[in-house]
């Protein structure tokens, strides 16, 4: 693809900005050959421009865009699901088809499913629940949390502290896992302070992929776009907020709403997975993430894939999104103990 962009970086007034003259990127020389075919399956698949801020067509689109994610799931993955509600809060539980592994009697995995805050609900939770569930071995529970423009945060903090709250009834607070994607990644970092907030233990470990709780900033969300065909998504200095209705009027200095940000939150967290496509929107995020875990002495893993987009492991026609599936579970099974205490 042809690239050309003007780079705008976060910088003292003083700093020069960089014209980047037009170049030929082409695929990462790391991607599979099932890599390359489903990134142009994905261009395919990209939402067209005119249904931005429009909430009901947006998520009649992702509806379908979901389905379609889910379908191809289910050619990989054998599951069960059923819908329920647990203290309140809607979640779908999702199993291995011959149930969890002896060794996964006593742990169970939330998952938070990404989707602008805004859907995601049903068949995009389920696409990120499945494969994890059956790679692992593993009971997940998935969490339709409350959805913006209806609901502003903490909202889905809240729905996942509900449900975390209830798990601990059953299962120890170091056998709880939590992960999500996009949205879903922040949030998980997002709720993994609320639960502190609340005064309840600290999860056994989390995993924050491809969005995080360290706002938005740095150089990836103007080169992701022009490096995956689309557009630049400039992002502002530091201290960044995110650019959606449901953080709307949240400062930057909300511990909760921005916990890795925040020294006190970021020394409380527990382990932590951090992963995403390189080409992705949220890599800068990420890796400052991880940095600030690093530093405060906290176990974190960072997990980059060269050459793909903001949530390719969506997409599980490539081994990319195998061994993607398969980082997640070693790392749960690594840090989550197998018992109640």
């Amino acid at each position: 693809m042809i690239a050309s962009w003007t780079v705008l970086l976060a910088a003292p007034a003083s700093a020069q900005q960089v014209a980047v003259p037009a170049f030929t990127l082409p695929p990462s020389s790391q991607l599979s050959e099932q890599a390359k075919q489903v990134l142009a399956r994905m261009k395919a698949a990209t939402a067209p421009k005119d249904i931005a801020g429009d909430v009901t067509r947006q998520r009649a689109f992702y509806q379908r865009y979901n389905d379609d994610r889910l379908a191809e799931m289910r050619r990989h993955f054998a599951t069960t699901e059923r819908p329920t509600q647990i203290n309140g809060v809607r979640v779908h539980i999702v199993d291995p088809k011959d149930g969890p592994a002896a060794a996964n009697a006593h742990r169970i995995l939330i998952n938070v499913h990404g989707g602008a805050f805004m859907w995601g609900s049903g068949s995009g939770a389920l696409v990120e629940a499945i494969p994890i569930a059956a790679t692992m071995g593993i009971r997940v529970v998935t969490v339709d949390y409350r959805l913006t423009p209806e609901h502003r945060y903490p909202a889905a903090s809240q729905d996942v502290t509900a449900v975390y709250g209830e798990l601990l009834k059953t299962y120890s607070p170091s056998a709880i896992g939590i992960y999500g994607c996009s949205a879903g990644g922040i949030i998980t970092a997002q709720a993994t302070a609320w639960i502190r907030k609340a005064g309840l233990p600290r999860p056994g470990a989390i995993g924050t992929f491809c969005g995080t709780g360290a706002g938005y900033s740095g150089d990836s969300p103007y080169l992701a776009g022009p490096s995956t065909g689309g557009d630049v998504m400039a992002a502002p200095a530091l201290p960044a907020t995110l650019p959606t209705p449901y953080m709307e009027g949240v400062p930057a200095d909300d511990a909760a709403a921005y916990p890795l940000m925040s020294e006190a939150e970021i020394r409380a967290m527990p382990p932590t997975l951090l992963l995403a496509g390189g080409r992705d929107f949220a890599v800068s995020a990420l890796t400052l993430a991880h940095r600030r875990l690093a530093r405060a002495g906290v176990d974190s893993d960072l997990q980059l894939f060269d050459g793909l987009p903001h949530a390719f492991f969506m997409w599980p026609d490539m081994p990319e999104s195998a061994e993607a599936f398969q980082l997640i579970a070693q790392f749960f099974d690594r840090h989550l103990t197998d018992r109640n205490q």
